[in-house]
């Protein structure tokens, strides 16, 4: 494990309700994973499951924990980036609340400060949701 779920606010802008990423398991240039407990409570769940929002929410903030993992061992300041476009997108299954999910992501094409990744959601080896999503870092 890269970064613990309870230091993970120091890799990513989000702050409490609102982390959707726990524990960072990898981060190199090629590829990320995390894990995620999910509470009953998160606000991203209806009805006892983990909503489709909230398994994009979680690739986006792997990326996020992973770049700025990546950067401080490059001893650069963590950037900011955002969403800027979601494509490809099937979802198979939602997750029910009180259990896990771990999140793969593949770095698929750099363009300057534009980044095209893949993220899969998993839970028990089933895929629960794919999409590609271009991440744009502020500079």
């Amino acid at each position: 494990m890269l970064i613990a779920a309870k230091s993970i606010e120091n890799f990513i802008p989000h702050r409490k309700p609102f982390v959707m990423v726990g524990n960072l398991l990898h981060a190199d240039p090629e590829g990320f994973s995390s894990d995620f407990y999910i509470e009953s409570d998160n606000m991203l769940a209806e009805n006892g499951f983990f909503q489709e929002s909230g398994l994009i929410e979680n690739i986006a903030q792997t990326c996020a924990a992973a770049f700025s993992f990546l950067d401080s061992e490059k001893h650069k300041n963590p950037r900011t980036g955002f969403i800027g476009a979601i494509s490809r997108l099937e979802l198979y299954e939602l997750p029910a609340v009180n259990t896990s999910i771990v999140t793969i992501i593949k770095p698929l094409h750099q363009l300057e400060n534009i980044y095209l990744v893949k993220g899969e959601n998993l839970q028990d080896g089933r895929i629960l949701l794919r999409c590609e999503m271009k991440i744009v870092i502020a500079e």
